[in-house]
């Protein structure tokens, strides 16, 4: 399973059009998203302090975008490869979608019921 970080207004607004489309679809060519190895990552470099998260999980089969695992930026630690969507994602691949709050702490980790499985 593929993850994908959200703002619930992005997901509201991704269901009623049917499919995930975040604006770095336009601007890089790809939907960023994680595996539960390293989801963490990029939330504690680009969301800290946001509270209004949303974890998708998101089936890869049935995308109906190409995924590729591609290396991360240079702020992430070396050898970490992330799953890029080239194309929309249909809404009806995402399977699961779990709230994404940092910890008292301000960290983000991944949530207890993915870690769990």
């Amino acid at each position: 399973m593929l993850l994908h970080i959200s703002s619930r207004d992005e997901w509201a607004e991704s269901r009623r059009r049917g499919t995930i489309a975040p604006r770095s679809l336009t601007e890089v060519g790809f939907v960023h998203c994680s595996d539960v190895g390293s989801v963490h990552l990029p939330a504690n470099s680009f969301y800290r302090g946001r509270t209004d998260l949303v974890l998708l999980v998101v089936d890869p089969a049935r995308t109906g975008s190409p995924v590729r695992w591609e290396p991360g930026r240079p702020e992430h630690p070396s050898g970490v490869w992330f799953p890029h969507v080239y194309g929309p994602i249909a809404v009806d691949a995402v399977v699961a979608v779990h709230d994404f709050p940092p910890s008292d702490d301000g960290v983000f980790r991944l949530p207890r019921a993915l870690a769990e499985v």
